[in-house]
């Protein structure tokens, strides 16, 4: 058993565990940014709403230099207000503070809340792009490109699990203040309460943040993080099939982190900087075709719904003859029991 628990461990220090999966994926510890698990960490992939990380993260920078406050109102552009969902859909020249639009793109993901965001800080979305992929360049992110805000469909849109991991550590080393938002289940808009995308902030013990993302060509995307211990560990896991299967992935990678973290600490001294280039680091893979959302495979999920009402009209059907064969036997005793009218007159006659 302990060699067994050996082998396990070395093989985990390369980086590798052998498991069939979508998409990339990398478990770190945020503090020290040592790899716990790594797996075509620079195929590049499309980041999809994990791009509102760096949109917050330049969010915060513009409040750390007071170029905006978090009281401040921003309005709603026509630009802002003509992005698809998720959004807040509140109408043109409407106004939201900055505080609630930063926990709108964070919990809702909302694209309009990050074009409000981006054209408060940049002037024009156009602008606040371009300092996107500048401060990507600055912080490390050598494999990303930024096209717009939100991270909706776009080819050139293109990032790493890597890159995201930097990105990642950034925001949680430098702006620790606004940890309870990544953190945060659920928030209030007047009268609506919009729940995150996030499940594992509600199933996974010690969750605290942070950011999921989902377009067709992507797959399901999740940056999470879960502290135990006084330790944090942060799973970038990219391209599931599923939103179940993305939290389940990145729940047993920090399970895994948290369960084994002695023999990594013991045995390997990689970080996400000094990680060997994976093999695969050219074309962005598009797994459309796999992935179970009516909106990318209309024709082969409505074949699977089909499917299953016919499966759902056979139970149906099954459990309505059990039943009647039921009934039928409880009332056999009783037939011809009652009398008709004339019986009854008949039985009353001397």
């Amino acid at each position: 058993m302990v060699l067994r628990k050996t082998a396990i461990a070395l093989t985990l220090l390369l980086g590798w565990a052998g498991t069939a999966s979508a998409g990339p994926a990398l478990l770190f510890d945020a503090a020290t940014g040592k790899v716990l698990y790594a797996e075509e960490q620079d195929q590049p992939w499309h980041p999809a709403s994990l791009t509102k990380i760096m949109t917050a993260y330049m969010v915060f920078e513009a409040l750390r230099t007071n170029k905006i406050s978090l009281e401040q109102k921003i309005p709603v552009s026509a630009n802002a207000h003509a992005q698809p969902p998720s959004k807040l859909g509140l109408p043109v020249g409407a106004e939201i503070t900055v505080s609630l639009a930063l926990k709108a793109l964070i919990v809702k993901s909302a694209n309009d809340a990050a074009v409000m965001l981006a054209e408060a800080i940049g002037g024009t979305e156009e602008a606040f792009i371009a300092q996107m992929n500048n401060t990507a360049r600055r912080v490390g992110m050598t494999n990303t490109r930024f096209v717009n805000p939100h991270g909706l469909p776009a080819p050139e849109q293109v990032t790493t699990a890597r890159d995201l991991a930097r990105l990642t550590r950034i925001v949680v080393r430098e702006y620790p203040e606004y940890g309870p938002m990544w953190a945060m289940s659920d928030m209030q808009i007047g009268r609506r309460r919009l729940r995150t995308h996030n499940g594992l902030l509600r199933t996974y013990e010690g969750a605290d943040g942070f950011k999921t993302g989902f377009i067709c060509d992507s797959g399901f995307n999740v940056v999470a993080s879960a502290t135990r211990d006084d330790r944090r560990l942060v799973a970038v896991v990219l391209g599931e099939y599923t939103s179940r299967d993305r939290s389940l992935r990145a729940a047993s990678l920090l399970e895994h982190g948290f369960k084994n973290y002695g023999w990594k600490e013991f045995f390997s001294s990689m970080t996400v900087d000094s990680l060997p280039i994976s093999a695969d680091t050219t074309a962005v893979h598009s797994i459309r075709e796999h992935v179970a959302s009516f909106a990318c495979n209309p024709r082969r999920n409505a074949g699977a719904s089909r499917a299953k009402q016919k499966r759902l009209r056979a139970r149906n059907r099954a459990a309505a003859k059990e039943k009647s064969a039921a009934t039928k036997g409880k009332s056999g005793p009783t037939v011809g029991t009652t009398k008709s009218p004339a019986a009854k007159s008949a039985a009353k006659t001397p």
